[in-house]
């Protein structure tokens, strides 16, 4: 179905190629996963099989790839869209209707189909995604995870040959994630669908793969035999590299099965506990400053359109009092928040101390983001009140409100503006007061290997996360909030943010993450707090709570409960020890 025979692409402006020699056969009916850091072309090579790649990115395609005996370089993609349907990391960049079920039905009627036959797809595809209750909804006020599998259902509707997905499941919650994974997987087996997919999250997908890619290397193989020298690879792979199992376990029932004298190592021994939260002083003299104080460096999220609202208040005057040391840097108590129809946050009440770390978790549209919107101050309140390091964070203003919360949005692009990497650096030192080379030495931790030149738009969904955690961290707020931080990110990048995090929390800055990574929680957080219909129905610690979560347990947790050991990490410092 798909052949690449010795394909290379070279971006122009780059000296290396970004796929080198790539030489592959995909059969028909297969579901072939793509594994690999990122930027090391794993977008690229799924661009080259709907013929994005060259004909939309630029640069130059050497060797020959065909799908379904059509060459990729003489039939542009609007001449492949009836074989391959593509859903890219960035689903908005997708859509061109107003409302779901316009979008899920636009792909058939581009290609003609009779309305009887567009009838009967959307409605299939509206109940095989969970999509029924959004069907009239305007597309713009879905969450980014509903988004997702709209973008994902208009690509369904044609019944594409061939499915070429880029993070399918990035913005996903875990049950959502297996629901469009099993759809995927009775796509494959049961019409012989064609499926590349390329997916940070590997413990989600890795066992419904046939083969595996290995990228930079261009190494194809069954799941099993690519994990074994991946240096990629999912928690419950790493948990039985360290237990020594052979063969490695690619879901938590193998591994459940294999567990039993790793269990017994374990028994008697209690997990390391996470830190304490530690406050430290978090504001010079314990007054925020105020709009003239000195230095007043430009309000980057103002200019980044974070802060665009409108005012519903009188702007806050004067210095603003820090709370007292033992008060919560954030408290929010009843808060309500209406968007028309829709309520989103009903009686909210969260305080999130100095120093600590908190994870918010729940389904897709469950009032995760609008809770964070609400803490910087883009979300006004219908009821209840938001205090955040002493401040009503949407009537305060923003020059103000900047040097007390940097927020990391769902999409980074927002955040960021300048034509290359070092411009945007420059940018975000000067805005913060930071010293010349602050931003960039951040850079250089959470995203090694990139250039000062290059353009932000020509980074990886998750290279340009890093930016712009990057720009934010510059500034140094006491609180931060991250909305889905390791979308994009491969293991590598994620352990290091994941330490610049830690370390954020050692010096007394508190963190609030809206998050569907399960794993990530289990690492980072001191709390989980989960939402769902936009109330609160879960807070406490980190290990009470997703133990005793089947959706939101981590797959350590799994392998060995009823223990509460979380991560590889805690394992394996448990048989050091």
């Amino acid at each position: 179905m798909i052949r690449f025979e010795n394909v290379s692409v070279t971006y122009d402006g780059e000296s290396a190629p970004t796929l080198k020699d790539v030489d592959l056969t995909v059969p028909e009916g297969e579901l072939v996963l793509l594994v690999g850091p990122s930027g090391v072309g794993k977008s690229t090579l799924l661009g080259a099989v709907s013929g994005l790649v060259p004909h939309f990115t630029g640069g130059t395609l050497r060797g020959r790839v065909t799908v379904d005996g059509r060459d990729t370089r003489t039939h542009p993609p609007r001449e492949l869209a009836d074989v391959v349907g593509t859903v890219g990391q960035d689903p908005r960049a997708h859509f061109v209707t107003d409302t779901v079920e316009d979008e899920l039905a636009y792909g058939m009627e581009s290609l003609g189909l009779a309305p009887a036959v567009m009838r009967r797809r959307v409605e299939e595809t509206l109940d095989l995604l969970g999509l029924a209750e959004l069907r009239d909804r305007p597309i713009a006020t879905l969450s980014g995870g509903q988004q997702q599998r709209v973008a994902i259902g208009s690509v369904l509707t044609p019944h594409p040959r061939v499915l070429v997905l880029d993070e399918p499941t990035s913005a996903l919650d875990p049950s959502a994630a297996e629901d469009v994974l099993a759809v995927l997987q009775r796509l494959v087996h049961d019409l012989g669908t064609t499926v590349l997919m390329a997916e940070h999250r590997l413990e989600r997908v890795v066992q419904y793969a046939d083969r595996v890619l290995l990228l930079p290397e261009g190494v194809m193989g069954p799941p099993a035999e690519m994990m074994g020298v991946s240096p990629v690879h999912p928690p419950v792979v790493a948990l039985g590299r360290a237990a020594g199992w052979s063969p490695l376990p690619l879901t938590v029932r193998d591994a459940r099965r294999a567990a039993g004298p790793l269990k017994r190592r374990l028994a008697g021994r209690v997990p390391p506990a996470a830190p304490a939260p530690a406050p430290a002083p978090l504001l010079q003299g314990g007054v925020l400053p105020g709009p003239d104080a000195a230095p007043v460096p430009v309000p980057v999220p103002e200019a980044r359109g974070l802060f665009r609202r409108r005012r519903t208040a009188p702007q806050a005057t004067g210095p603003a009092q820090a709370p007292a040391p033992d008060a919560p840097l954030v408290d929010v108590s009843r808060l309500a928040v209406r968007r028309g129809r829709v309520e989103a946050l009903r009686r909210v009440t969260l305080r999130v101390a100095a120093g600590e770390t908190v994870a918010l978790m729940g389904r897709n549209g469950a009032g995760k983001s609008t809770l964070l919107g609400t803490l910087v101050g883009t979300v006004a309140p219908t009821s209840g009140s938001v205090r955040v390091a002493g401040l009503t964070p949407h009537t305060t203003d923003p020059r103000r409100m900047v040097r007390a919360v940097g927020l990391v949005p769902q999409e980074p692009r927002d955040l960021l503006y300048a034509d290359t990497v070092a411009a945007e650096c420059a940018a975000a030192d000067a805005d913060a007061g930071a010293a010349p080379g602050s931003c960039r030495a951040l850079v250089s931790e959470l995203l090694p290997g990139v250039a000062d030149e290059t353009h932000p738009r020509d980074l990886s969904e998750g290279q340009r996360l890093a930016l712009a955690l990057a720009v934010v961290l510059t500034a140094r707020p006491p609180l931060l909030l991250l909305d889905e931080p390791t979308r994009g990110l491969d293991y590598a990048a994620k352990a290091r943010l994941v330490a610049r995090l830690r370390l954020l929390a050692r010096e007394g800055r508190a963190i609030v993450l809206a998050t569907h990574d399960v794993e990530l929680a289990a690492e980072l957080a001191h709390r989980v707090v989960i939402v769902a219909g936009g109330e609160v129905v879960a807070d406490g610690p980190t290990a009470e709570v997703v133990v005793s979560s089947p959706a939101f347990s981590p797959q350590v947790a799994k392998v060995l409960a009823p223990e509460p050991w979380l991560t590889v990490e805690q394992v394996e410092e448990a048989l050091r020890a």
